[in-house]
This record gives C-alpha cells, sequence and structure tokens, in this order.
C-alpha cells in the first residue's frame, strides 16, 4: 500500500496561447473547471461502501494508463498505421491532404470493427 498523497483539486480555465499544442486538451480541462467531481465520486462511495480516496486513487490510476490499454488493445502496428496518414497530411500542409488522411484513417477503423459489427462474418 501507498503512502496517502493529499492534493487540492481546483478548475482551470487558463489562458493559453492560440498556437499551444495542447490547445484542445486545456479547452476540456476548462470546460470541465465549473463541475464538482467529488459530488458524484462521494455518491459512488456511499452506495458500493469504498472510501472516496479509494475510489479518486482508481479514477487516476485508470484515466492515466488509459493510452496504454489502448495501445495493447489495439497494437504498436496498428498504431502507427493509424498515425501515418494524419503525419504525411500535416507535412503536405493541405486541406486537401488532411481529408485524403481523415478517409484512409476512417475507412481503416471501420475495417477494424468488421467483425464487432457483424460478428457472423468471422465463424468459430
Amino acid at each position: 500500500m501507498t503512502e496517502p498523497i493529499s492534493i487540492t483539486l481546483e478548475g482551470w480555465t487558463g489562458p493559453w496561447p492560440d498556437d499551444d499544442k495542447d490547445a484542445n486538451f486545456k479547452a476540456e480541462i476548462a470546460a470541465h473547471a465549473h463541475l464538482d467531481p467529488l459530488s458524484t465520486i462521494g455518491n459512488l462511495s456511499n452506495s458500493i461502501d469504498v472510501p472516496v480516496g479509494s475510489i479518486v486513487h482508481y479514477i487516476l490510476c485508470r484515466w492515466a494508463s488509459e493510452g496504454s490499454s489502448g495501445l495493447l488493445e489495439l497494437g504498436p502496428r496498428m498504431a502507427r498505421r493509424l498515425r501515418e496518414p494524419m503525419r504525411a497530411a500535416e507535412e503536405a500542409d493541405t486541406d486537401e491532404a488532411r481529408l485524403a488522411a481523415y478517409e484512409q484513417v476512417r475507412q481503416m477503423i471501420e475495417w477494424l470493427n468488421v467483425p464487432l459489427d457483424n460478428p457472423e462474418a468471422y465463424p468459430g
């Protein structure tokens, strides 16, 4: 068991520069600044009889490892295949290249979903 850690939960609304590479993520953080997560977590804690701190610990661990979990599920080869059209489009720096990359990745994702959408397509 790890030692307890104290943190301050605080909403954050910026600012950040227009050209910030992390602007989308920061906008997501700011969009949730007015919410009180402990309200929901407290209700869950009472409902399942697990301490609030333990639930927060679980949520943080789960969220922080989500990228690694996603990579394990998808696999490094497919992750790179999905990334490549976007990199090429950004290098070309045209709307046409970006649209073509979107279409290529869209088709790849549709292909990955065939067995989920049509389980009978792969018997056994």
